[in-house]
């Protein structure tokens, strides 16, 4: 059995191999439940709800921080309270692993305790 995903470090992709199949992407969202598959397959996405607009901006800010150290990168839409991130592995035109390990990391620094 291989490491849960928050424990895992996304690796480069530059394209040359296939996009996880739907019934992989399936299996993998089971460790980020909150997270919703796309109906193509091809990317995943999660709403997060805040307070105000400078928690969204932490927020992003965090995101941020968590893809510039994996080196995957999201999408990312924002209003004054809400924002959505979305995942794809751009070089293949559908998900990897390493979008499933970015949403558990991210998932898993939202429900740390802040120092």
């Amino acid at each position: 059995m291989s490491k849960p995903l928050s424990e895992q470090r996304c690796v480069p992709c530059e394209g040359g191999i296939p996009a996880l199949t739907a019934t992989e992407a399936k299996t993998l969202l089971e460790q980020t439940p909150q997270w919703q598959l796309s109906d193509n397959h091809d990317a995943i996405h999660r709403v997060f709800d805040f307070k105000g607009f400078y928690a969204t901006m932490s927020f992003i800010n965090m995101v941020a921080w968590i893809a510039q150290q994996q080196g995957h990168h999201p999408d990312v839409q924002f209003g004054y309270n809400q924002c959505t991130i979305t995942f794809t592995t751009h070089a293949i035109n559908g998900l990897s692993d390493n979008d499933f390990i970015c949403a558990s990391l991210i998932d898993n620094a939202i429900l740390e305790p802040s120092h």
